[in-house]
């Protein structure tokens, strides 16, 4: 039996950039729809929710931003959002509103289909893919993070977390007390080519201080270190 192809939603007004992407991407093994605008996404959401969303953030009545929010509300499939406004601004809030990846029009269509492949993977990470002999569950806090269930609990109470979010915290658990650069940290989420200025995980790990760090101001879990990048100390070790 053929394996069903995983489905990503277009999002974007523009009808011959959607049907470049929809062709593109059917080439390359996806089931691709389009949605012109906020209304006819949250109609095709309604039906079979798809894999992955490809966001433009220009789009008539409701903005990307706002969908973006929306989506995250109602699901955790993940998001790229796709827009000719290259800003750092739009590029960081639309990290803040929960997407996962951000890509600048024009793009280059082996970079998004990398960057698409890049997301699902870790969104999709199972079990079977984790180091043989890894510990499916991690303690820290008052916390613990279930690989196997994709889940960051609070004694019985779930903390939702974005996909982006969740991979970020698993590399941290998976490694305590080990500095990461934010170039390494780049490396290990994403798997593409990246910008020297590729400031995204510093966002992330703000996102994820605000809803794992009692006080996010002063963290003591994801600690920031001076001129060399990030330490996860399980403990809440406030030393440096």
């Amino acid at each position: 039996m053929e394996q069903a192809r995983e489905r990503i939603l277009i999002v974007d007004d523009d009808p011959d950039l959607g049907a470049r992407l929809a062709r593109y991407l059917g080439e390359n093994g996806y089931s691709a729809d389009i949605a012109v605008d906020g209304v006819e996404m949250r109609k095709r959401f309604a039906g079979e929710p798809p894999d992955l969303v490809l966001l433009d953030l220009m789009l008539p009545g409701e903005d990307g931003l706002s969908l973006a929010r929306w989506l995250r509300g109602e699901s955790r499939v993940p998001i790229i959002i796709l827009s000719a406004r290259g800003e750092d601004i739009d590029r960081i809030v639309g990290l803040e509103v929960g997407a996962d990846d951000y890509l600048p029009k024009p793009f280059n269509p082996r970079e998004l289909l990398a960057r698409i492949r890049a997301v699902l993977r870790r969104h999709g990470e199972s079990p079977a893919d984790t180091t043989a002999g890894q510990p499916k569950l991690h303690f820290f806090g008052p916390y613990r993070l279930d690989l196997s269930g994709h889940r960051l609990l609070r004694g019985e109470e779930e903390v939702t977390l974005t996909g982006a979010e969740f991979s970020l915290l698993r590399v941290f658990v998976e490694h305590p007390n080990q500095v990461f650069s934010r170039d390494r940290l780049i490396d290990l989420l994403k798997g593409y080519d990246r910008s020297p200025f590729d400031r995204s995980v510093d966002v992330r790990v703000t996102r994820l201080r605000r809803k794992i760090e009692s006080d996010p101001a002063h963290p003591v879990f994801v600690r920031t270190v001076w001129g060399e990048g990030y330490l996860f100390t399980p403990g809440g070790d406030r030393r440096p």
